[in-house]
């Protein structure tokens, strides 16, 4: 059974002279102040049938720290575990044992056990521990949101057309060794990548025309994946067997969906409403964002609220492109359920204001609701003067580079994990990454 902590730190454990080590020995001991998010964790890495890795494996405690330190360093599964093999500083704030030299694949598996859940735990008991002990100002909030990118190429039709194609075609290939039964089906995958490609270079007139053919490529593929499924069903009853079967109807029914997106946006010239869009195969659960007149962004929406010291106190992940003026209360609501309290003061973007949320916001306690916007709200609704709005506008500034920092220095611009779940436990990780370093800097004054 793997180990919750480690058991006893090793003579051989030490950080070196230089100032990231430093910060790694900070890190720790705050670390330790907190072992009751080793605790929250160990839910996901401690159920049964948990493997063990190497020769004891790694323990809940130093799965943690690998995750703390894989956002910090924003580096590859494979450039971490050269790290925490050559690296003793690394080692030692990772708390590994003296022949504990974990793989990038070790790696990859015992952190993508983190639940997104969990990690919001964490991110939660971390903030109201912090806020207990008087070191987490939480009356004056700002607030604002962002995009988190999901990791995916930019989205056209007929490049996912393709991506449908191929990954069918692929899995048809592979049947005799997923399934130990041979599909013998017609390999599309050529004649559809020289027609993405064709339609990618061509203009407009040369679309209409190559769109059709492409389609018709991607409905055989279709077809094919029928008569596959239907005979695979008959042969076999081996469990593997109905792993590939899902497979091939997951990416099955999404191609589906492209076909009728593709054929409604290009044949029938039809404008498909974006939550009825899919813009990858490989993470479905990407939202279309739009912001305003910038650019187009595909990932998923992030409220949040900073302190005067940069600390993120509430964080939202959002589905589908929600207004933010819809999402302001529910975000006082949070930080309410999270501290108990509301917040005396709020600052917002002015895409957060309305006259509905003012009054809302006034009735739930707070008494200045301050937008970086007024949108015909007056300063007297507000409950402050000119010069306090402009003071709040200025400290409203500074969580634009909170979330700045968050994005650059903790990997939080775009999502590395697969699946909608990886996505969110990437972001849970970052956030507390974030506020982990920002706690340490705080008390290093």
């Amino acid at each position: 059974m793997r180990e919750t902590r480690t058991a006893q730190t090793s003579l051989f454990d030490f950080y070196s002279e230089h100032k990231r080590s430093e910060q790694l020995r900070s890190l720790s001991a705050l670390l330790d102040e907190h072992p009751e998010l080793i605790r929250l964790v160990e839910r996901d890495l401690l159920n049964k049938g948990a493997q063990a890795t190497g020769c004891k494996g790694l323990s809940v405690e130093s799965i943690f720290r690998c995750m703390v330190l894989k956002q910090i360093t924003r580096t590859s599964y494979e450039q971490l575990s050269f790290l925490l093999a050559d690296s003793q500083s690394y080692r030692t704030f990772a708390r590994l044992g003296r022949n504990c030299f974990p793989s990038k694949s070790a790696l990859c598996t015992n952190l993508r056990r983190l639940r997104p859940e969990t990690l919001e735990g964490v991110f939660k008991q971390l903030a109201q521990d912090t806020w207990s002990k008087g070191e987490l100002e939480t009356e004056v909030m700002r607030l604002d949101s962002t995009v988190v990118k999901s990791n995916i190429a930019t989205p056209s039709d007929s490049g996912l057309l393709d991506d449908g194609v191929r990954v069918l075609s692929r899995l048809f290939s592979k049947s005799r060794e997923r399934t130990g039964i041979k599909v013998r089906l017609t390999d599309y995958r050529k004649p559809s990548r020289r027609l993405a490609a064709a339609i990618f270079y061509s203009k407009k007139a040369g679309k209409d025309v190559l769109y059709p053919e492409l389609l018709q490529l991607a409905k055989k593929a279709i077809k094919q994946s029928e008569r596959a499924v239907a005979h695979v069903n008959a042969k076999s009853v081996d469990p593997l067997a109905f792993c590939w079967i899902e497979e091939v109807l997951h990416y099955r029914h999404l191609l589906e969906k492209v076909i009728d997106q593709c054929e409604r946006r290009v044949l029938h010239r039809e404008s498909v409403p974006a939550g009825e869009k899919i813009v990858s195969l490989f993470e479905p659960h990407t939202d279309i964002i739009v912001k305003g007149s910038r650019d187009v962004e595909y990932g998923h929406k992030l409220n949040l609220s900073t302190n005067k010291h940069g600390l993120i106190t509430v964080v939202m992940l959002e589905k589908g492109n929600p207004k933010d003026s819809e999402r302001f209360i529910p975000l006082l609501e949070k930080h309410q359920a999270l501290y108990g309290h509301v917040p005396t003061t709020s600052i917002a973007d002015g895409c957060y204001a309305s006259c509905d949320n003012v009054d809302t916001a006034k009735a739930m306690g707070v008494e200045k609701v301050a937008f970086h916007k007024k949108n015909g709200i007056t300063l007297g609704a507000m409950g402050i003067k000119a010069k306090t709005l402009k003071t709040l506008r200025d400290f409203r500034a500074g969580i634009e580079g909170n979330i700045s920092e968050l994005k650059r220095a903790f990997g939080a611009g775009k999502a590395l994990w697969k699946g909608e779940s990886g996505f969110a436990a990437f972001v849970w990780a970052s956030v507390i990454s974030y506020n982990l370093m920002h706690l340490v800097r705080l008390d290093s004054g």
